[in-house]
C-alpha cells in the first residue's frame, strides 16, 4: 500500500495511524540526540508533539528549529520528514494543544510543565518494503 508523498492527506492519514515517531535534532555543541515521540497531524500536514520543557529536544529547538523525524518503524511502510520546528505560545499553543488532545485525549500539552511543539514539513521520502524492490518516492512540500 503505497502512499503518495506529495498527497498531504494519505500522509496525515498514514501520521496518524501510526502515531508516533522519533525525531532527531541537534544540541548546542552540534550533537545530534534522538527521541521517541507520539504525534499528531493536523489536516494541512503540521505535525505537533508535546514534550516536558525540560526536555533536551525543547531547548535545542530553540538554538536550532531543524529536524528530522522518521514515522513508521514496525510495518512495511516508513516516512522519513525533514522540517522547521517551534515551540507554540500564546493562543497558538492552546490550539495546537487542543488539537493533540483531541487525537491523544488524556494528553498533558497544556499542563504547564509541557510544551507543545509543531513541525512545518519541508520534505519527505517514502520507503515501501513491501514489495521487491521497495519503492522510494520523495516530495516537497515547500
Amino acid at each position: 500500500m503505497t502512499i503518495d508523498p506529495a498527497d498531504r492527506a494519505a500522509v496525515v492519514a498514514f501520521i496518524r495511524s501510526e502515531g508516533r515517531g522519533v525525531i532527531a535534532t541537534v544540541d548546542a555543541l552540534g550533537h545530534p540526540e534522538a527521541a521517541l515521540i507520539v504525534i499528531a497531524a493536523l489536516d494541512d500536514g503540521t505535525l505537533i508533539f508535546d514534550s516536558p520543557t525540560d526536555s533536551r529536544k525543547v531547548p535545542n529547538l530553540a538554538g536550532n528549529a531543524d529536524v528530522a523525524i522518521v514515522i513508521g518503524t514496525t510495518g512495511d511502510i516508513s516516512l522519513q520528514l525533514e522540517g522547521s520546528a517551534w515551540t507554540a505560545s500564546g493562543a497558538e499553543r492552546v490550539t495546537y494543544g487542543e488539537a493533540y488532545n483531541a487525537q491523544f485525549p488524556g494528553s498533558r500539552a497544556l499542563q504547564d510543565d509541557f510544551s507543545v511543539v509543531a513541525v512545518d514539513v519541508a520534505w519527505l521520502r517514502l520507503y515501501d518494503a513491501s514489495s521487491t524492490p521497495g519503492t522510494v518516492l520523495e516530495a516537497r512540500w515547500r
